[in-house]
């Protein structure tokens, strides 16, 4: 089958700017050859194309359709630490409850996956806690698996969030801050020696399910690591935010959520707490690293909130 010619990929410049952003000239370079790489795997997989990009932050997905008809998506983007672990986590999972992996290459990153609705996300659901019930029921589908060899251990990643810390705290302006951190820093200790073995998504939003034709919703774009299921609530906790605070109390509504979650997944309260801590922690721990000097005011709201069920 004749593949595609490299300048008929039209790389968007929203994604160039986000690589260029994060990753200087490296991340250029590898925009730069993004349409010689999608014309290799067009034609070594048998694809072609099916229709316009698009793209997240990271990858470039390109719509295709294999040989034998069947509509897939050709997911581009470089290997990191936090990605590399997508395609063991998807094949252990084999669609249950997330995209179905057909092919990989590993050492490039590239993915082919089933097709999914792009342009439908759980975002369109308009009541907030039926999408969440909806995120939770995926979520607890999907944490129902041992993490396979190879992706990433929550303990080390605990571990590392407890040396930085100290540094973390310094780096912050306000006293009310450098306590938050504390805390969290406090509660990660107490769970870290028993980090857990189950498989998490790490980033299961709702613009991470999208619709589907085998299920009606199905999470993607994982970075796998092998630990507690707490540690996977805080992406659904301060998703659509703007709900929270419409709600007029917003500790009400983050428990709410919170409460409803662990409920669902039949989780202890007390230890999902302290790992939703540990989110937190880590989220502040990359602002702080990135020139922040301040804790995120939403993850500030979410330690606040989730403190109470300590």
């Amino acid at each position: 089958m004749r593949s595609s010619r490299p300048m008929e990929i039209v790389v968007p410049e929203a994604l160039t700017a986000s690589h260029v952003k994060w990753d200087g000239d490296a991340g250029r370079a590898w925009v730069a050859g993004l349409p010689e790489l999608a014309a290799r795997y067009l034609e070594e997989w048998e694809l072609r194309l099916d229709g316009g990009p698009w793209h997240g932050v990271v990858a470039l997905v390109l719509p295709v359709v294999r040989a034998d008809g069947t509509r897939a998506a050709l997911k581009l983007q470089p290997v990191t630490g936090e990605n590399s672990g997508e395609g063991p986590g998807l094949r252990a999972w084999a669609g249950r409850g997330a995209v179905r992996l057909l092919d990989e290459d590993p050492l490039t990153g590239t993915l082919l996956l089933e097709r999914l609705s792009a342009g439908r996300s759980l975002s369109s659901v308009p009541d907030d806690m039926e999408a969440l019930r909806i995120l939770t029921g995926l979520l607890g589908r999907l944490v129902s698996r041992p993490a396979p060899p190879g992706v990433r251990l929550l303990g080390d990643i605990a571990r590392g969030l407890l040396d930085a810390a100290p540094r973390t705290t310094a780096g912050l302006a306000r006293e009310e801050d450098r306590e938050l951190v504390t805390a969290c820093a406090a509660a990660v200790a107490d769970v870290a020696a028993e980090p857990g073995d189950r498989l998490l998504h790490w980033d299961l939003h709702y613009d991470n399910v999208l619709a589907g034709d085998r299920e009606p919703w199905l999470a993607i774009d994982p970075k796998p690591l092998a630990g507690d299921p707490g540690f996977d609530l805080m992406p659904a906790l301060r998703n659509r935010w703007d709900d929270v605070v419409a709600s007029g109390d917003v500790r009400r509504a983050v428990l709410g959520r919170f409460d409803l979650m662990t409920d669902l997944l039949g989780l202890d309260r007390a230890r999902a707490a302290r790992w939703t801590l540990g989110r937190a922690l880590q989220n502040t721990v990359w602002d702080v690293q990135g020139g922040a000097g301040r804790m995120d005011e939403v993850q500030a709201a979410i330690v606040r909130a989730v403190s109470a069920r300590l």
